[in-house]
Order: C-alpha cells, then sequence, then structure tokens
C-alpha cells in the first residue's frame, strides 16, 4: 500500500512538472530596461508584464512550440519563436522605436521633412486609419477626420465635395502625390475609385496653402500619397459587400520589371444596382453607380539615388439617380425623370530629379475628364483638360533650407450650356521661394512667397510665414499666417444650375477671391511610465475673406447673376485632438471642432449655408492578442446647420438636428495572410429624413409641370402646390444610408 501511495505521488509530481516550465527575460529598448512593458503568447491567454527592471516571467507552460510577442507604446512590436522541450527558457527582446510615430511628411513645405520638425501642422492619417471604418473611396473615409466633412449636395446624383474647417469644396484642394489634378469637374465626381489598398497616408494641412499650390488652397489641401512599388505587397485583395447589396474590390500587385525598374498595379471596382427607398419619395435614396479604376505606378532605379517615377490612373463611372421607374430608355426625356452621368477620366503624372549635382526635380501631371450627362431632360456634356508641371530647386546654404520654384498651369474647360460660348482656356505661369531658417534646435522660421500671373486678372501675390518653436522635445507650438487667392471657375463649381436655360450674368470684372489666415497650434506628446502614450492637439484659426463670390439666383428667376462680395467673410473656430494609445492592446482617438463661419453685406451678417457650428470625431480600437480579434468603434457628431429653403411657406425644418453616424467593425488576423471582417454601419439608422415631411421638394412632379409662377417668376401657392415648391434635391446635408451590415475579406502576400 505504501509502495502504490510512493508510485502515485511520483505520478502526479511527473504531470506537474510536465507543465510547469517557464519563459522569462528581459526586455529592453535602444539598450535601456523597458518597464511596464506587455509581453504575451498567441493562441493563448498567458502573458506578462515587465517590472521596473525590465524583467518578465510567464510560468505554468507545458512542453511545445510557442510564438511570443513583446510590445510597448511607442515601439514596434517583436515576435519570437521558442520551443520548450524539458528546461525552462530565457528570452530577451530589444524593441526598436516605432517611427512611424515621428512620420516624413510633405505637403506643408513641399519636401520630406519629419512631422515634428515641421514649420507648418499636417495631420497624417495612415491605411490602419483607414481600415478602421472600410469605405468604397476616399470621399467617405474622410468622414471622421476632425475638421474635415465630406458634403452631399444633391438628393438625387449624389454629387458632393470636401469642407475643411467649415469653407465649401471649391476652397479645398485634393492633390494625388503632391500633384493637383482632382480640381474643377472632378471635385464632383472624380474623388471615387482612388484604391484605399495602394494608399501610404493621407495628409491634411487646414488653412491656406496658396503660397505653395496657387488656387484653390484657399481653406486648405488634402495630399493623398500612394505607395512606392518597393514599400508595396507582391500581391493584395481586400473586398467588402453590404447588405444594401453594395459590392467593392480593391485588387493589386507589384513586380519587378527590371534591376532598375519596379510597378505597382491596383485595379478597383464597386457596384451598387439595388434601388432602395426607405422613405417613400418614390425616388432612390442613394445613387446607384457601377465604376471602375485602375492605377499603374512605376519606380526607377538611377545613380546617386536619384528619383524617378511615373503613375497613370483611368477612371470611368455610370451613375444615376431618379424615380425608382427610371431607367436608361428614358435617358434625357420628360417622361421619368432620373439624373445620369457617365464619366471617362485619365490621369497621368510624375516625378523626375534631373541629373545634376543640385538638388532639382521636375513635377508634372496631366489630366482628362469627359462627363455626358443628363439631369432630367437637361444634358450637360462637359470636358476639363488640367496639365501641370514645375521645377523645384531644394537648397541648404548654412542655417537657410531654401526652396525656389516655378510653375506652369494650363486649364482648358468646355461644355454644352449657354454659358459657354467658346472654350475657357488659359495658362497660369507662377514662380514661388521659401526660406525656412533655423535659429536654434528649438526654433525656425519660414518664410514665403508666391507670384501667380492670371492673364484674366494680373499679378497675384501671396506671402507666408510659419514660427516653430519647440521648448522640449515632447512639445511645439506653431504659428502660421498668409494669405490665399482663388481663381473661380464658375462653370465647373455651378454646373448643376447651368444645365438649364439659365443665363449667366457677369455684374462686374470679377476678381480673385482673397483670403488673410492666422492659426496657432499646440502639440504635446505624453509618455507615462506604464506603456501608455498620449498626443494633444489643439489649434485656434481665423480667416478674413475678401471678393468672395456668391451666386445669386434669386433676384431673377431666370438668372444666375454672379459678383464680388460687397463686404467680407469670416471663418474662425477651435478644434482639439487627443490620441492615446494604452497598455493590453487598447488605442483610441478624440476631436472636436467649435467653427463661427458668416458673411457681411450691407451691415447684415448671415451664417453660412451648411456649416455646423461644432462637429466631432471619435475611434475606439482593441486589439486582443489572445484571439486575434480586433474590434473598432467609430462615429462622428455633427451640430445644427442651416439649410437652403425655397422660401417662406416650406414646411422643411430650417436647421438640421444635431446627427450622428456610428460603425462597428471586428476584424480577424489569425490566418496565413488573411484578414477577415464585418461589422454594422450607421448603428442609429440615422437618416436626413427623420422629423422632415419630405426631403425632395415636389418629387411628385420633378419636371415642374403642374407649378404655377406669376408675372415676376415667383411660384404661385395653388391648392396642388400649397408650399409654392419647384422640385427641388438640394435640401440635404448627410447620408441618406440607413443601418447595414457589411462583410470583408483581405489577403496580403508580402
Amino acid at each position: 500500500m505504501r509502495l502504490t501511495i510512493l508510485l502515485l505521488f511520483a505520478f502526479l509530481m511527473g504531470v506537474n512538472a510536465q507543465n510547469n516550465y517557464e519563459i522569462s527575460g528581459k526586455i529592453t529598448a535602444e539598450g535601456e530596461v523597458l518597464p511596464y512593458a506587455n509581453i504575451y503568447i498567441e493562441t493563448t491567454t498567458k502573458g506578462s508584464t515587465t517590472d521596473e527592471n525590465g524583467l518578465y516571467s510567464i510560468k505554468n507552460l507545458e512542453p511545445k512550440t510557442y510564438y511570443v510577442t513583446a510590445f510597448f507604446a511607442g515601439y514596434t512590436p517583436q515576435k519570437k519563436k521558442v520551443d520548450i522541450t524539458n528546461a525552462n527558457v530565457t528570452l530577451n527582446f530589444n524593441l526598436n522605436y516605432n517611427k512611424s510615430l515621428d512620420e516624413v511628411i510633405i505637403s506643408g513645405t513641399l519636401k520630406p521633412v519629419s512631422r515634428l520638425e515641421s514649420p507648418v501642422p499636417v495631420e497624417v492619417y495612415s491605411p490602419t486609419f483607414l481600415k478602421k471604418n472600410p469605405t468604397p473611396n476616399v470621399f467617405e473615409a474622410l468622414q471622421n477626420v476632425n475638421g474635415v466633412r465630406p458634403q452631399l449636395n444633391c438628393s438625387v446624383c449624389n454629387t458632393g465635395d470636401i469642407h475643411i474647417n467649415g469653407l465649401e469644396g471649391p476652397y479645398t484642394l485634393v492633390l494625388i502625390d503632391g500633384m493637383p489634378i482632382v480640381s474643377g469637374l472632378s471635385t464632383v465626381y472624380g474623388l471615387s475609385g482612388i484604391p484605399n489598398s495602394l494608399i501610404e497616408q493621407v495628409e491634411v494641412v487646414k488653412g491656406p496653402a496658396s503660397s505653395l499650390y496657387g488656387s484653390e488652397a484657399v481653406g486648405g489641401l488634402i495630399n493623398i500619397i500612394t505607395k512606392l512599388p518597393e514599400n508595396s505587397s507582391r500581391f493584395f485583395a481586400d473586398g467588402f459587400v453590404t447588405g444594401w447589396g453594395e459590392m467593392n474590390l480593391d485588387v493589386g500587385f507589384k513586380a519587378k520589371v527590371s534591376e532598375k525598374a519596379n510597378v505597382l498595379f491596383g485595379t478597383n471596382y464597386f457596384k451598387y444596382d439595388n434601388p432602395i427607398d426607405n422613405n417613400n419619395d418614390n425616388f432612390t435614396d442613394v445613387t446607384l453607380q457601377d465604376r471602375i479604376s485602375i492605377f499603374q505606378k512605376w519606380d526607377f532605379k538611377r545613380a546617386s539615388n536619384r528619383k524617378f517615377s511615373v503613375a497613370g490612373r483611368y477612371f470611368y463611372e455610370d451613375r444615376w439617380g431618379g424615380e425608382l421607374q427610371w431607367n436608361k430608355n428614358y435617358r434625357g426625356g420628360d417622361e421619368i425623370y432620373g439624373e445620369s452621368i457617365y464619366t471617362s477620366r485619365f490621369e497621368i503624372l510624375g516625378n523626375y530629379q534631373l541629373p545634376m549635382t543640385e538638388k532639382v526635380n521636375l513635377q508634372f501631371s496631366y489630366s482628362d475628364h469627359d462627363q455626358n450627362s443628363v439631369y432630367g431632360n437637361m444634358p450637360y456634356l462637359a470636358q476639363q483638360r488640367i496639365g501641370f508641371g514645375q521645377l523645384i530647386w531644394d537648397k541648404t546654404v548654412n542655417k537657410h533650407d531654401l526652396l525656389f520654384g516655378t510653375a506652369l498651369r494650363y486649364n482648358y474647360y468646355n461644355d454644352n450650356t449657354t454659358a459657354t460660348i467658346t472654350a475657357d482656356e488659359v495658362t497660369i505661369p507662377s514662380l514661388f521661394i521659401q526660406d525656412e531658417i533655423e535659429f536654434t534646435k528649438k526654433q525656425s522660421l519660414l518664410l514665403g512667397v508666391r507670384y501667380d500671373y492670371d492673364s484674366r486678372h494680373g499679378s497675384i501675390f501671396t506671402p507666408r510665414l510659419a514660427y516653430r518653436y519647440k521648448p522640449t522635445d515632447t512639445d511645439i507650438i506653431r504659428l502660421n499666417a498668409g494669405t490665399g487667392f482663388r481663381v473661380v471657375n464658375l462653370f465647373t463649381e455651378e454646373h448643376a444650375a447651368l444645365t438649364g436655360a439659365r443665363d449667366v450674368i457677369i455684374q462686374s470684372e470679377l476678381q480673385p477671391e482673397e483670403s488673410y489666415n492666422i492659426n496657432l497650434n499646440y502639440l504635446k506628446k505624453l509618455y507615462l511610465n506604464n506603456g501608455m502614450y498620449f498626443t494633444f492637439d489643439t489649434s485656434a484659426w481665423y480667416t478674413y475673406f475678401t471678393n468672395a463670390i456668391i451666386p445669386d439666383y434669386d433676384t431673377n428667376p431666370n438668372q444666375i447673376i454672379y459678383d464680388n462680395l460687397d463686404g467680407y467673410s469670416t471663418s474662425k473656430g477651435l478644434s482639439f485632438n487627443i490620441d492615446a494609445v494604452f497598455g493590453s492592446g487598447i488605442s483610441a482617438s478624440i476631436g472636436a471642432t467649435l467653427q463661427d463661419v458668416s458673411q457681411t453685406e450691407n451691415g447684415e451678417r448671415t451664417k453660412q449655408i451648411l456649416t455646423e457650428e461644432f462637429s466631432g470625431v471619435w475611434s475606439l480600437s482593441y486589439k486582443n492578442y489572445a484571439t486575434n480579434l480586433t474590434f473598432d468603434y467609430t462615429g462622428n457628431l455633427y451640430g445644427p446647420m442651416r439649410l437652403p429653403l425655397l422660401g417662406d411657406l416650406d414646411p422643411r425644418d430650417e436647421y438640421s438636428p444635431t446627427w450622428s453616424v456610428q460603425n462597428i467593425q471586428a476584424t480577424y488576423d489569425g490566418f496565413d495572410n488573411f484578414e477577415v471582417y464585418g461589422g454594422i454601419k450607421n448603428l442609429l439608422n440615422w437618416t436626413p429624413n427623420k422629423g422632415n415631411p419630405f426631403i425632395i421638394a415636389r418629387a411628385d412632379d420633378p419636371f415642374d409641370e403642374n407649378v404655377q409662377f406669376d408675372g415676376n417668376g415667383d411660384v404661385i401657392a395653388t391648392p396642388d402646390n400649397p408650399y409654392a415648391l419647384t422640385f427641388d434635391p438640394a435640401y440635404v446635408y448627410g447620408p441618406n444610408q440607413g443601418i447595414r451590415l457589411f462583410f470583408g475579406l483581405r489577403y496580403t502576400l508580402k
């Protein structure tokens, strides 16, 4: 009996020993011990945290192969494979600083610089940000950027633009790889089709940037930077579907064509052909679309690491919205109302460093945009061609970082409306110079001026000043001031209004719109000993506009009258962002903007239409390493904005309510090369028709066949039209798409 007990005790001790092995070690960073760093074993719930000496231990492990990962906020995670056989294992880690925390940017100064060293505040958004709320285009992806709002301008065709700090879309310049090729017609329909999988980062500059980029950069700019072939995956595919029947697919690959040439290829396809009318007005709630975009980028290796890259994109889209009975047989007719747009567009852009001792780059782009569209029974056929080239000389002399540049922009526009009797064609040459002076490591000053000559308006000067003070390594204060200008392209920005029989009246010789801006920015990075870090970013701005051009549709219903504002307009506000990385895979961000945008004429001050007084965005992410699951919760909030009514009898609300769109997503990345994701968009099922009798005015009479007018052209109230309205799809301030599920799959071959 005693022998049996001893044998049983020995057996139990052996079993216990098999599960009592330990992995221990030290975690350092750049040679220094790293306290409070996290460590875990994949596919298990086991993990630990280092003590104040950087030491850790994980106990009660059975013999097998493990994958152990160490991570700490601000450093790149490190994974190691370890085999436990019959002994404890010592496993040490040395983490490297994550350089993505100090991103390289180019939008602020036209040259690659550290974000923390740039005198111009630039916000940077990575592909990780885009994946938190997958969208079929960049236009929608920007909805969670603080102070940036994608604005829909038509309930039927879903035209849109991007507002920055409350300013209308034409004041925002959109660049691709630093080239201003998304403008004019393409600001309405050309923001789609840029494959999100090809984006390296998105840079946002708020406030005038005309001294570097010329016209259209009055309110700010958005620079979409695509990946270099060498930094891309060998093959990637990303597709998702939604409960509304939307389908989006990104596919691409890179290839080494020769020892000196690499190519990156990508394509985006989006299709939505499921008419839905949840608000029961017999009109599609969302425009139906069939879109394809093909992108190529070539990178060539040259002597002395000189740059040479060329990229091209082709875009085709067929979209329509209107009455549910509409099909292409009714296109352009007056029986069933529909708005149908065919868009064909190609772009080419490149960057070539000249073969000389000095650092001189030639940048160039060309775009050709053809639009065949009908709005009801009104055809709108338009073509636009934009050519752009600039030479940039980057020169450093002692403490002066100099940039000299000359640019030439060619713009051609023509359409079939009475507004364009002959094609609008202009070439604008430019010169600019910039000097960034480094007084000390803590202080620098940037001075710049740009000269443009427009044959229609003469000489235009735009100076700028930017001061950076860095009292500590984690505190930065920036003060920016300058002027901006915008040459108004009437016929591209107001093309929907020009599809009718209205005469365009230009009251006087239009002068370029001018702005004067000052912006104060403070950025603080805070690193805590427990592994958490925070980034605080706050800004205050004031912009004063002269010569603003606002179309007048009210004085005469048969005319559109254009003239410079006899007064001024202003945009002022505050914005605040907090980004935080906590331990245990939790990260979060929150931002808020308060703004006041108004115009004053003849002593009367009015708020700008479709401009919210406050807005907010947020995101919360949790990565559970044991289960390979990531959860993302994103959302935005917008305060009331004044809406475009048709008259005193219009029963729709003059101001929008406070509204919010929120989304959740779960992602599983436990498979080799694969990610599976899914979730719910618009959790609150918010749509702009809630609380209103209707969104589209007189949706039952889209051709105004039963509308009566008096001798002055004003609408008469009748029993059939008690509110004295005409057909109007412009009363829209947010996406008219309710709650929906989505599911997606990503494949990446490194």
